[in-house]
């Protein structure tokens, strides 16, 4: 695995990228060797904040943890993400094995006990109008959604502008592999 520690606001020490790294090294063993891990330590002014992202074969878990120190922020995040692993151990299993279609199918219909369904309880259509980046965030305000879809004016894709834990705002935007 490989990581990359930064800092926003300060320099991490050099115990906590050792920190780091071993606390990294248990989550390891669920990715192959070609995963990637960000770590950002953010210094704000009542507490520390840890963001920590592993990204391997197209997936993405995230966790942000703040604390009075950043070695325990990290700790939190890195429980977190084994957490959303565990807890999405048998879809990972399908999404991450290299094997054939009758095994993963047999082993996913062997773990039905273990896995909670998705349930889509509600299905809505959506009138996607060019709109601004903008005019969508203030659509979503008034909505008062966690996050808006709209068709962006000026690139005319979808995109979604969603509300961050920060109090910011942030856009996805599709990208092409």
């Amino acid at each position: 695995m490989k990581i990359n520690i930064t800092g926003r606001k300060c320099t991490p020490r050099d115990s906590f990228k050792e920190h780091a790294e071993k606390k990294l090294s248990k989550v390891a063993r669920f990715f192959d060797d070609d995963a990637d891990a960000k770590v950002t330590a953010t210094v704000e002014k009542s507490c520390q904040i840890v963001e920590v992202t592993v990204a391997s074969r197209g997936m993405i878990f995230r966790a942000e943890e703040s604390a009075q120190n950043m070695n325990e922020a990290l700790d939190d995040c890195i429980d977190s993400i084994i957490r959303q692993i565990r807890r999405n151990k048998t879809r990972l299993e399908k999404r991450l094995r290299t094997g054939d279609f009758d095994a993963i199918i047999a082993e996913a219909e062997a773990a039905v006990d273990e896995e909670e369904p998705y349930e889509v309880v509600r299905t809505k259509a959506v009138v996607l109008k060019p709109e601004s980046v903008e005019e969508a965030i203030l659509q979503m305000n008034l909505l008062g959604h966690m996050f808006y879809m709209f068709r962006n004016a000026e690139t005319a894709e979808i995109n979604v502008v969603y509300k961050r834990n920060d109090g910011g705002y942030g856009v996805l935007v599709p990208e092409v592999e």
